[in-house]
């Protein structure tokens, strides 16, 4: 008919001894966060279902980004990370893990790089909510919980470092155009793989 589906993937090598994640990620070590351009590529059958369950058309003006439509601003292009990533790896040989915060959201896919005797402790303080997920929250009246379990949050995506290379790790980030922030720490695993201090910055803009 009128639609259809258009996938794509890509085949990398490396060397053993680079595979990620490392083994010696440890108790101790810090998350560092690098953050989402917007929703990404994920939750938009949620964002879907608001947008028309509020009876909004993706031609209106976008309540969180003054000058742009509905549309256009929850298309905003996924960040790619691979080549900041690669020149941190590169030059600091300090990244231990990274997790690509996807589908899922923190929740389900840091753990997936964490060993199974830790837990990561996340900050929510510390992560920057873009505009996006506060209004979507707001319009659906999303618990932080379901947000976190749904959406980025502006997280695009976790690296676990060591304490004493984490300065290292952010500049050559920085210095590479990303907004990075320290945004939790590795723990031995009690519970749940995640566990959250504080308040996620939620609320309709």
């Amino acid at each position: 008919g009128k639609d259809f589906d258009l996938a794509g993937f890509a085949v990398g090598a490396v060397e053993r001894d680079r595979v990620l994640p490392r083994p010696d990620v440890r108790v101790g070590d810090v998350v560092l966060a690098l953050a989402s351009s917007g929703v990404h590529s994920n939750g938009f059958s949620l964002v879907r279902k608001l947008v028309a369950d509020n009876d909004l058309a993706y031609g209106d003006p976008a309540p969180f980004a003054a000058g742009r439509t509905l549309g256009e601003a929850l298309l905003q292009p996924t960040r790619i990370y691979v080549k900041p990533l690669l020149a941190a790896l590169r030059t600091t040989g300090a990244i231990k893990a990274m997790a690509h915060i996807t589908g899922g959201g923190l929740t389900e896919n840091l753990p997936r790089v964490l060993p199974a005797t830790t837990a990561a402790r996340i900050d929510l303080a510390a992560v920057n909510v873009p505009p996006v997920f506060r209004w979507l929250a707001g319009l659906g009246a999303i618990e932080p919980g379901e947000m976190l379990r749904t959406f980025n949050c502006g997280v695009g995506m976790a690296v676990v470092v060591a304490p004493e290379h984490a300065d290292d790790v952010i500049a050559s980030l920085t210095a590479s155009g990303e907004t990075v922030a320290t945004i939790g720490r590795i723990e031995e695993r009690t519970g749940a793989p995640v566990v959250y201090d504080g308040v996620l910055a939620l609320g309709q803009t």
